[in-house]
């Protein structure tokens, strides 16, 4: 099974930008997409952004035109660039790879440990 790991994280202030990444272990499958999702405390684990081999890309509304999800398929690594942080963005993000359709993905083949971001005023 494929090890995701997660780096990036860590605490900004609001307006802020971070760069997330996401190493995998081995080559993801090539029909798989990769995606990013996150969960604040007392809620669910929600969908961000995910990033299909072929570069297509689909983004929850809250973060349409502040986050931007790349990947790079040599290197077997994802990114989420987030600008304009807000606080409500504060969260473990965690990284998952799996199939894809309609914009989110089916299954979830890994998960990574999750990393910390967190937005102050």
């Amino acid at each position: 099974q494929v090890q995701l790991v997660e780096s990036g994280g860590g605490l900004v202030q609001a307006g802020g930008s971070l760069r997330l990444s996401c190493a995998a272990s081995r080559t993801i499958d090539s029909q798989y997409a990769m995606g990013w999702y996150r969960q604040a405390p007392g809620k669910q684990r929600e969908l961000v952004a995910i990033i299909t081999i072929r570069g297509g890309t689909n983004y929850a509304d809250s973060v349409k035109g502040r986050f931007t999800i790349s990947r790079d398929n040599a290197k077997n690594t994802a990114y989420l660039q987030m600008n304009s942080l807000k606080l409500e963005d504060t969260a473990v993000y965690y990284c998952t790879t799996g199939p894809s359709f309609g914009g989110r993905l089916i299954s979830h083949d890994a998960w990574g440990q999750g990393t910390q971001v967190t937005v102050s005023s």
